[in-house]
């Protein structure tokens, strides 16, 4: 349907390994497809990477936003704590007009 394979996926109440190396039951399904890391960072390319790689049918985006929860998590790792980052309109509209919702951990550099 999405026409890539997860980088990694997993099933409801499926046994997992964490980080942390314990075994714990899923508490939810997941299905997960990672970008080639970027330093500096270019979350426009890494959108469009992912983005690229998946179906461009918005039909199918439509059918899957309306049963799931779909997610575009990004870490960001700041090399100093006044330090920004812009998303380009293509990127926002393309996540918009496939029902992703764009979640950011933003973790900032050292006060020097």
């Amino acid at each position: 349907m999405l026409h890539s394979p997860p980088t990694q996926a997993y099933r409801k109440d499926e046994q997992i390994i964490g980080s942390n190396g314990r075994m714990r039951i899923a508490s939810t399904g997941s299905w997960r497809l990672h970008a080639t890391d970027s330093k500096p960072e270019d979350l426009n390319a890494q959108i469009a990477e992912i983005l690229g790689r998946l179906t461009p049918d918005l039909h199918i985006w439509t059918h899957l936003s309306s049963r799931y929860r779909l997610d575009l998590f990004c870490g960001l790792f700041l090399n100093s704590p006044n330090e920004g980052l812009c998303l380009s309109p293509q990127s926002l509209r393309a996540l918009g007009e496939r029902g992703i919702e764009l979640g950011l951990d933003i973790y900032s550099g050292a006060n020097d």
